[in-house]
């Protein structure tokens, strides 16, 4: 266990500041993220060209050094080291938002984190929370779940697992993919209640309401342009039971046999795996155990 006391002074100098950066419009850049930035010995980025812009706005000559998903494997060691034994202050921005939310910066976290450097959050601002708060559905409880799988199976399937979800879900989606993605949610879950939010904070931010059918509609006749985030209302009853059914008959598409491994995989003993799947499936011990042993 690490416990880090990221204002304490030390002797040791190095630290990793995650800075929160602007998603549009430049007026959301924080005082504090500018002084942190200017202060820095070095600004990771994922696209140095884009950060370039941020800097050359605000006035801040700082190194500038590349981090992002193609060269991680080999810059995050590097940076760490630079932090660990330079005592090098290092702040890690994306193009836009926070950094490591469906953008480079976990893993460098973690790396840092065990080699107890301290790593200190700039909070900025976050297009999913800014599209939550907007879109007229409930905030009590969300889960962020970012970009979708590619292809149709994994979409599928991904869309599945949400389907009874009790909570309000967040998407990121590209706009060439916002209608696939939108006839996807549609075939799955049925029609909902969304709100498709994009370019938020720009000139051209807008925000549509209505359900995914009216949605769909909408961005059919509409071109999408933008980056989108989707917020979809949480499940309704129907699929809520659906989801807890599914959840108490796990092991349905399971043979007797394959039934009795799960448990025996979970470190039961055979007897006690064949009494488990007697009591799943409402079958006699008997039957499950006769069942089984002819297989072997």
């Amino acid at each position: 266990m690490i416990s880090q006391k990221s204002y304490e002074t030390t002797n040791r100098s190095g630290k990793l500041y995650l800075v929160g950066t602007p998603i549009g419009n430049l007026e959301d850049m924080t005082y504090r993220a500018v002084r942190i930035l200017q202060e820095a010995d070095l600004i990771a980025a994922e696209d140095t060209r884009q950060t370039r812009k941020l800097l050359t706005h605000f006035e801040i000559s700082t190194r500038l050094v590349s981090y992002h998903d193609h060269n991680k494997n080999n810059s995050g060691p590097e940076l760490v080291r630079l932090m660990r034994e330079e005592g090098l202050v290092i702040a890690l921005v994306s193009d836009a938002g926070l950094p490591a939310i469906s953008d480079p910066g976990y893993e460098l976290v973690c790396l840092a984190a065990e080699e107890d450097i301290p790593v200190i959050p700039i909070p900025g601002a976050n297009a999913a929370l800014s599209a939550l708060i907007a879109s007229g559905l409930p905030t009590r409880q969300f889960t962020f779940i970012g970009f979708l799988p590619r292809d149709r199976k994994s979409i599928v399937k991904e869309l599945e697992r949400l389907k009874s979800k009790q909570e309000t879900l967040l998407f990121y989606e590209s706009p060439h993919r916002v209608n696939k993605t939108l006839a996807f949610m549609l075939e799955v879950w049925g029609d909902r209640k969304i709100c498709l939010a994009r370019e938020l904070t720009k000139r051209h931010e807008e925000l549509t309401r209505g359900t995914i059918e009216e949605c769909l509609a909408y961005t059919e006749e509409n071109p999408p342009l933008g980056e989108y985030c989707i917020v979809v209302e949480p499940a309704g009853e129907e699929a809520r039971n659906e989801g807890e059914q599914a959840a108490l008959n796990w092991w349905e598409s399971l043979t007797l046999e394959a039934h009795v491994e799960h448990y025996v995989d979970q470190a039961m003993n055979k007897k006690e795996a064949i009494k488990q799947v007697a009591i799943d499936r409402g079958l006699p011990k008997r039957e499950v155990y006769n069942e089984v042993m002819k297989q072997d």
